[in-house]
């Protein structure tokens, strides 16, 4: 049995390829609404799977060519009853029904289990005669609404890094690509890094930064690392210590997903139902620090310095296009060119401070007490430099 899977994400594809070939069907795959159409003339399959919305290349402008083209063509044109499955993050009820008005025999949601995805195939086109043995995971493997880099900088975190955590996460939560960027390290960490990425190799990838050049620029390569695949909806960062667990960042994800925020930043304010945990020192520094960032930016930002953020590609390459001042507060600067690119009153409109219900200070910080203090005198130049430079949009 053949089967013809139609997504412009390629982390999707690879995964949904992989599970229906080991349950025996034999899978061609295409990255756009054209090679699809293309591709099915020539592979006839039993079942087309697709997504919604697939973004192409006219010229040097991204057009917008969806999955309904695919449907149109064959129900239309070929007048061919071949069933048809879509699987998208595409909810807008005008669209699931004008779908089914044109016959496709079924419309999953993203994110969507891929046992849940095998069974419903099954249903209408029944299982292969042989599949192939597939060891069963021990975890369920969710194929998310939209496809997300996450950088993760790593400076010496031999000890730290949690690799079975990483592991678990890329291979449950298909969609997300994790990028390690190894801050010239002087222990063992590229060797962790590589050998968490055997068996992993589509969704965790490794930049290699042969000279420490800090965490502001670690973060800002590995961010224009990603933003040059087109498959990637989202990008963000997290600290390698994982003191912001995947669970808060995958809810930052769907924040983003379901709103107009261009950026969304975790927050550690301690609430009702948080388990949030400070050194009491640390504490009483980080407040008196946030304070003053708050001045210096004008907006009433909790807590900037969150190592867990996540942003849309399009501000993502504005932001981080140029290399940040300071070594450790690229995130208040992120903020500050948010507010002369937009203007505060826009900017406060475009970063959504979210909540998280968990951080805990994590052993072997980078940061000493002696660094915090020197952080004043480095708000101190943001606060002159930043003055200086033009608002680019009223």
């Amino acid at each position: 049995m053949k089967i013809l899977a139609i997504d412009d994400q390629e982390l999707i594809l690879l995964s949904v390829e992989k599970k229906l070939s080991q349950l025996g069907y034999e899978v061609k795959t295409a990255n756009s609404a054209g090679d699809g159409i293309k591709l099915y003339q020539e592979f006839r399959p039993d079942l087309v799977l697709l997504d919604m919305n697939m973004p192409e290349m006219a010229g040097k402008t991204v057009v917008e060519c969806t999955g309904t083209e695919v449907v149109k063509y064959i129900r239309l044109f070929m007048k061919d009853e071949t069933p048809i499955l879509v699987m998208s993050g595409n909810y807008r009820e005008s669209v699931i029904l004008e779908n089914f008005e044109f016959g496709v025999n079924d419309y999953m949601k993203k994110p969507i289990g891929l046992d849940e995805m095998a069974m419903r195939i099954k249903r209408i086109i029944g299982s292969p005669k042989v599949a192939s043995v597939a060891k069963p995971l021990s975890y369920s493997q969710l194929l998310q609404k939209s496809c997300v880099g996450v950088v993760i900088p790593c400076y010496n975190e031999e000890e730290r890094l949690l690799s079975n955590e990483f592991k678990t996460f890329a291979n449950s939560n298909l969609g997300y690509h994790l990028c390690f960027v190894n801050d010239g390290s002087t222990d063992n960490t590229l060797k962790v890094l590589h050998e968490l990425r055997i068996g992993n190799e589509t969704n965790i990838s490794i930049y290699n930064c042969k000279e420490n050049g800090g965490k502001a620029e670690a973060v800002r390569l590995g961010i224009n690392h990603l933003i040059k695949d087109q498959q990637f909806n989202y990008v963000g960062f997290l600290d390698a210590d994982l003191s912001t667990d995947f669970k808060d960042f995958d809810d930052l994800v769907k924040t983003i997903e379901n709103s107009e925020f261009k950026i969304v930043s975790g927050s550690r304010i301690a609430r009702m139902g948080a388990d949030i945990t400070k050194e009491s020192a640390r504490k009483i520094i980080s407040m008196t620090i946030n304070k003053i960032i708050q001045t210096i930016l004008g907006m009433p930002f909790k807590d900037t310095q969150c190592g867990a953020k996540i942003m849309n590609r399009e501000i993502a390459k504005e932001m981080f296009q140029k290399k940040f001042v300071t070594k450790w507060l690229f995130d208040v600067e992120v903020f500050m060119r948010m507010r002369k690119f937009y203007g505060k009153a826009k900017a406060r409109q475009a970063i959504c401070e979210q909540p998280l219900k968990r951080w805990i200070h994590a052993d072997g910080s980078k940061l000493s007490m002696k660094d915090s203090i020197k952080i004043l005198g480095q708000l101190g130049l943001l606060g002159w430099k930043y003055r200086l430079l033009p608002t680019k949009r009223n």
